[in-house]
């Protein structure tokens, strides 16, 4: 899981080219998840596995952050608009992707975080419009 991630567009994953444009130097991988933490897409830098497991991890930080809004003006429409979290060696973005998807991005500690965040902002507005809230269904799974 290290590099720049590339397009991993296969039968599971067919939206993996709406990632394309968060390839940057530091950036390890990006991950198109419903807030519920079903993994949507995912670029080439992470396996479908690991893609699944980050989606579930990244949609329980989302929800710890919700729990933190109070304390942050305290009123009752404080919407989490993006979590960052840093580790010794790297960084997890999350931010809103539309109505009920979100988009994660985990870098190296290296990673330039305004160019990660607004090409992250800049995404997010396009899935949103493209896709909305796909929290209870696959984007890659055919539809019935």
């Amino acid at each position: 899981m290290t590099g720049t991630p590339a397009t991993a567009v296969s039968e599971t994953n067919r939206l993996a080219w709406l990632l394309e444009d968060l390839e940057a130097p530091g950036v390890r991988f990006a991950v198109l998840l419903s807030e519920d933490g079903l993994r949507i897409a995912h670029t080439g830098g992470v396996s479908i596995d690991d893609a699944e497991r980050f989606a579930a991890a990244a949609s329980g930080l989302r929800a710890l952050g919700k729990a933190l809004a109070e304390f942050c003006g305290g009123t009752t429409d404080n919407a989490v608009r993006q979590n960052m979290t840093e580790y010794n060696d790297g960084m997890i973005f999350i931010t809103a992707a539309g109505a009920g998807a979100l988009l994660g991005v985990s870098t190296t500690q290296d990673v330039d975080v305004s160019l990660v965040a607004h090409r992250m902002n800049e995404l997010a507005g396009r899935v949103g419009r493209e896709l909305g809230s796909m929290s209870r269904t696959r984007a890659d799974l055919p539809r019935a």
